[in-house]
């Protein structure tokens, strides 16, 4: 077989929506990103909203709006994708890491609070691999510290915890639409806030300084970080099909529970009081040799696996550039999940024989 990572759902109803742009003339941000915009603010529950070029360029704009730069502090979770840090220092300011919990691959609050300093101007959780953190402890925390809040949901579109939908807690919560996120507008991020004054921040900063388009008169300092039509004719479609995503994503995480011995590794499932869509099928091994084994034979076998993120602390590039910040320690919790963590394929499409013929490469594995 021949059973890839991931593979966006897309079909005839992007391309009908898509058509319409082309019938009516109007490809750039326009209606449909707006009505784009309303459907997303109420799945999300949220007043206000604005879309973005891409997920990373999403949590800058967050970052500008919350007015963090040159000199603050953001702390981070270790265990993230890249662009949780480098959203950061784009912004001007220092990211600062800490560690996650080994069982469910989210923010450890103890190492949260011992990262805070008088430099700490917020805090960024990540709600990791379609599971929420708990940030019910994040916002008392933030409550305490008077820090703000910018939310990394990332990869959780549809996602909640207890009964409310992450990226709804913080000042700020940013989502991207990137080909292999549950829903997919090719590239894409979007922003949500409570706040008008933040929200009026974000339509400066993404429209070139102001708020609307046709004026030469800029009040504030802006860029151009909107999306358009086309994308967001996607969204829409997406949308309507995004109960059926979840519902089918969460088949295929009860199918690998069903078939996987899980002897020498476990499958990590969300905390208490949150909901899961699968973004990845996350796995975590007792030992590094076993580990390698199993994704040494998946991948002869035709399955492409995925290795969990690399350490932020250990990124190349924030070592040469800011080698005085970062000291990694030998052993951390994010380095053990890189080295002994597999991420199975989960999307939309695949078939029960097809995770039957994955489970039984990786029970067949096991010694």
């Amino acid at each position: 077989m021949k059973i890839p990572q991931f593979k966006p759902y897309i079909g005839a109803e992007e391309y009908k929506n898509i058509k319409e742009c082309f019938d009516n003339n109007w490809v750039t941000e326009g209606k449909k990103s707006k009505e784009f915009v309303n459907q997303l603010n109420e799945l999300v529950g949220v007043k206000y909203g604005v879309l973005a070029p891409n997920g990373t360029l999403s949590l800058y704009l967050g970052l500008k709006a919350l007015g963090i730069g040159s000199g603050d502090e953001v702390i981070v979770p270790n265990f993230s994708f890249y662009a949780s840090a480098s959203s950061v220092i784009m912004a001007g300011a220092k990211p600062v890491f800490a560690e996650v919990d080994i069982e469910n691959l989210q923010v450890n609050i103890n190492q949260v609070e011992k990262k805070i300093t008088r430099k700490t101007k917020a805090i960024m959780p990540v709600h990791v691999y379609g599971m929420s953190c708990d940030i019910e402890k994040i916002m008392q925390l933030s409550k305490k510290y008077k820090l703000k809040i910018i939310e990394d949901a990332a990869q959780g579109i549809g996602l909640k915890y207890k009964g409310k939908h992450v990226g709804s807690f913080g000042e700020i919560g940013s989502f991207s639409f990137f080909a292999d996120k549950t829903i997919t507008t090719a590239e894409g991020g979007y922003l949500c806030t409570d706040s008008q004054d933040i929200y009026n921040k974000l339509l400066y900063l993404r429209n070139q300084g102001r708020i609307n388009r046709g004026s030469f008169i800029h009040p504030e300092l802006g860029f151009n970080f909107r999306m358009n039509d086309i994308q967001s004719s996607m969204g829409l479609a997406q949308l309507k099909k995004l109960d059926f995503i979840i519902k089918a994503k969460n088949e295929n995480y009860a199918l690998y529970n069903q078939n996987l011995k899980q002897e020498k590794f476990k499958i990590i499932k969300p905390i208490e009081g949150s909901t899961f869509v699968p973004f990845r099928i996350a796995i975590l091994f007792d030992d590094i040799f076993q580990k390698e084994k199993t994704e040494k034979e998946l991948n002869l076998g035709g399955v492409e696996t995925r290795t969990f993120f690399y350490p932020l602390d250990r990124q190349p590039q924030f070592k040469r550039k800011y080698n005085l910040f970062f000291k990694p320690k030998k052993d951390s919790v994010s380095l053990s999940l890189y080295k002994k963590g597999l991420c199975l394929p989960s999307y939309v499409g695949l078939s029960e024989k097809e995770i039957t013929y994955i489970c039984k490469k990786i029970n067949e594995s096991i010694l």
